[in-house]
């Protein structure tokens, strides 16, 4: 595996790649890798001849109020991991090399940001999307692969490239869980261990509303309160939203008359923990 810190230095081998007639997979990250990020990288060996990833922490995609500084790193370790599973370029570009100067173009985001946390973290899609075009062009990926714990960027990334004409795929992967139910996140390592058991009461909520679903029930408002007081019978949590949104434009529901996620944000203690599951109309 080759670790690559300079854009012209991955531009040339992806060249050399490309004039083979080699398929390219690409898994971006902000580092601090778990078993998640390994499936997408999975996914990535299995489906092309070559795989990049990329690790780079993006500030603009965090508020001044964030956790940009406190956010966990451990390149040693996530090079390790990448040499393990495959992967033939790491790129680990600095913020200079990806941020030279002040961008005087930056992309707005129009509809498909103002639920979820799109809501409550202004501007936050923008700076994703910015880095994400970035790496993109500079990549240049046949294949490019997301988990849909993130799901709110994963549908704006969809719909960036299809706006956009950029010829990648966008393959959304399945969240990977701990065994308690908890969503994998770089974040739950700032859990102690009674927040970390705490926080299984997340994905315990979201499965109680499927199965009220699934039985009939098709009140929101008391779908949406049923999950917030299991939530809430945990001490630690404190719920920023839960919301139950349309699957294609992210728009909330007055009815469940299409594929819909019930998608939430909770802090446990000191630390935001996001989830979704997705519910098919089959009433």
């Amino acid at each position: 595996m080759k670790v690559n810190y300079t854009i012209i230095e991955i531009r040339e081998k992806i060249k050399d790649w490309n004039k083979q007639g080699l398929s390219v997979g690409f898994v971006p990250t902000m580092g601090y890798l778990h078993t998640g990020h390994l499936s997408l990288i999975e996914a990535a060996k299995r489906e092309n001849d070559k795989v990049v990833v990329s690790i780079f922490v993006n500030p603009t995609q965090f508020s001044p109020n964030e956790d940009l500084e406190k956010y966990p790193r451990n390149f040693e370790k996530d090079k390790l991991l990448c040499e393990q599973n495959g992967v033939d370029i790491l790129f680990f570009p600095t913020e200079q090399e990806i941020y030279p100067n002040k961008n005087l173009i930056n992309i707005d985001i129009n509809k498909l940001d103002n639920n979820l946390c799109g809501r409550l973290r202004i501007g936050h899609f923008n700076g994703v999307c910015l880095i994400v075009l970035k790496l993109f062009n500079i990549i240049k990926p046949t294949n490019a692969y997301f988990g849909k714990k993130d799901f709110q960027q994963l549908q704006i990334i969809k719909n960036m490239v299809k706006d956009f004409n950029i010829d990648i795929n966008i393959i959304g992967m399945p969240i990977i869980r701990e065994k308690n139910g908890l969503a994998l996140s770089s974040r739950n390592s700032y859990l102690s261990k009674e927040e970390f058991e705490d926080a299984s009461i997340i994905n315990k909520s979201l499965q109680k509303a499927k199965y009220s679903l699934e039985n009939g029930e098709t009140d929101i408002k008391k779908i949406i309160s049923n999950i917030e007081n299991s939530i809430l019978q945990k001490l630690t949590a404190k719920i920023d939203y839960i919301e139950i949104v349309d699957t294609k434009n992210l728009q909330k529901v007055d009815k469940i008359d299409c594929e819909v996620l019930i998608s939430v944000a909770v802090f446990i203690g000191k630390t935001r923990l996001i989830d979704n599951i997705v519910i098919q109309n089959n009433m």
